[in-house]
């Protein structure tokens, strides 16, 4: 198991991180990112305390601790300068707070994510063919999203990844214990999406993948 899309009390989570971590090893979980919301107020304050209590935590206990981060309702416009600070400041994971349908997410934003080079595209809402073409074509992965109301448009991300050729990473988007995907609901989440049977180790994959390409590989 492995989830790239946590939250801590560094934003809106309820844990802290060591607690969220241990929640997580006792599920099974190979590997997990903390990737708190942030825009300019705290994306300096919220990267350096990631990486720190991910360098503890990688020593103490089996759980991989990516240390990441969520950029979250940014100008469309302002996104690749968010996207290369985040990476400046040491992130290891970067992911855009995509147009979900159920937040005022500023029209553009899943094209921006996509073109920054945003390692995840979070919950990417009714996203266009168009974008998702140049996800495709970019590397940048779609989210298959666990949590309630983004969830709403899984099918749709879904069903346009697969005709695109678009890589699908599920998540939790976890921020309180009770958010946490056991393996048994994750595939249920894959297969409510539309996805066949068997999609959820083709998922993983890719999250593994990434992982990889990032210099964590598991």
């Amino acid at each position: 198991m492995i989830d790239l899309h946590t939250h801590s009390i560094f934003s809106d989570g309820e844990l802290i991180p060591f607690e969220l971590v241990r929640r997580l090893e006792f599920l099974g979980y190979h590997a997990v990112a903390i990737t708190d919301h942030c825009d300019s107020s705290n994306l300096d304050f919220i990267i350096p305390r990631i990486i720190q209590v991910a360098d503890d935590l990688n020593r103490l206990q089996p759980v991989r601790v990516i240390p990441g981060i969520e950029l979250t309702h940014i100008p469309p416009k302002s996104v690749g300068s968010f996207v290369l600070r985040a990476r400046e400041l040491g992130a290891r994971l970067v992911l855009v707070h995509g147009e979900s349908i159920v937040e005022p997410v500023a029209p553009g934003t899943n094209r921006a994510a996509i073109e920054a080079g945003a390692d995840i595209l979070a919950h990417p809402g009714l996203i266009s063919d168009e974008d998702i073409n140049l996800a495709a074509e970019r590397g940048v992965l779609m989210e298959i999203s666990a949590r309630a109301g983004h969830c709403f448009t899984n099918g749709h991300v879904a069903r346009l990844a697969k005709n695109a050729g678009a890589g699908l990473v599920l998540n939790s988007d976890a921020h309180s214990p009770s958010d946490f995907l056991t393996r048994e609901f994750a595939h249920k989440v894959v297969e409510g999406a539309g996805l066949p049977s068997g999609s959820f180790s083709s998922l993983l994959s890719n999250a593994r993948q990434l992982l990889e390409k990032i210099g964590y590989p598991l």
